[in-house]
Parts: structure tokens; sequence; C-alpha cells
């Protein structure tokens, strides 16, 4: 084995995260939104800083709810600016509000984010980076290519040796569908 599954086990914050949450499939539109936040957020810092600040992150967007982030309007946005608990860039906090509303744009016309996700599935990863860059904001190769990862839609998150790949595999992501 090699890289974050070689090194997350047993580490205090990236163990559980590896165990239970990277690669795993979700559906949950929130949740997916969460992701997406805390994947353009990673930008330009590690990982560990993330996961530090995940529970500022839940706190400070509202549980992710994706309609109240969607109706933050300038009080919001500087409240957010002002949170030392999470990352504090202006780029990634209109991103977020911006990509909440373009959810709920798509929310109206698939049923649900997850429902988008599926209708675009399967196609190449640069496929998906052209699609998140027409529909989101702060959405580049790496984080496109994570956030899909992380989310059970592309492969890689974990190496085949990894005892966490079997349970991935057990619950059938999106990446093993094709």
């Amino acid at each position: 084995m090699s890289g974050y599954c070689q090194s997350a086990p047993g580490h205090p914050f990236h163990g559980p995260y590896h165990d239970a949450v990277y690669g795993f499939p979700l559906t949950d539109d929130n949740r997916l939104f969460e992701r997406l936040v805390l994947e353009i957020n990673q930008a330009g810092l590690s990982w560990l800083t993330i996961l530090k600040k995940q529970a500022g992150f839940r706190r400070a967007y509202d549980g992710f709810d994706i309609a109240t982030v969607a109706a933050y309007g300038e009080a919001e946005r500087a409240r957010l600016l002002a949170d030392a608990g999470i990352i504090r860039n202006r780029l990634k906090v209109d991103a977020a509000i911006y990509n909440a509303q373009q959810i709920t744009a798509l929310q109206r016309s698939h049923g649900t984010f997850a429902a988008w996700l599926d209708a675009h599935h399967p196609q190449r990863k640069t496929a998906w980076v052209a699609l998140f860059k027409r529909t989101f904001r702060f959405t580049g190769g790496e984080i496109t290519g994570e956030f899909l990862m992380s989310t059970g839609y592309l492969p890689g998150a974990h190496d085949p040796e990894c005892p966490v790949f079997a349970k991935i595999a057990a619950l059938d992501p999106p990446w093993m569908q094709r």
C-alpha cells in the first residue's frame, strides 16, 4: 500500500476520515455540499487543517443546509469572513454561497444534487472538470477530482490492498458501475 492508505490509519484526524468517509458513496445533498465546500477550502492548505476545522465549518455554514446557505446575504458573508473557525477567504466563501445557489437550481431540474451527479455518470475526470467549471465556482481539476473520488464517483480513493477498499466495493459506488 502507498499514500493515504499507508499513512492515515491510526492518525487522530486522517484515520477516521480514511476509514469511514473517504471514497464512501454519498447520496445526501447536504453531505455532498459539505464535501464540496471542504474540498474547495482545502486548496492551498493541508487536508489536516480542513479536518481540524470541519466542526467549525458545519457550525458556520448552518450544518451545510443548502437552502440556508443559498439564501446568505452580505451579513452572513461578513460573519463568515470574520469566523476564525473556518478558512476566511473571500473567494472560497463566495464560492460556497454561489455553489449552494447552483445546487438549488440543480435540485429543481433533477430532484437532487445526487441525481444530477448520477445523470452525468460515468465520464472521465476531464469531462467532469469541464462540467464543474461550467456549473460551479472554484472547482478546478484537483478540487473536482478529489470531490468525486471522495464521494465515490471516481476511483482511486483507496489502494485495492487497503481493507477499506473492500468495504467501499461492497457498497457498489458509482465508479464501479461502469
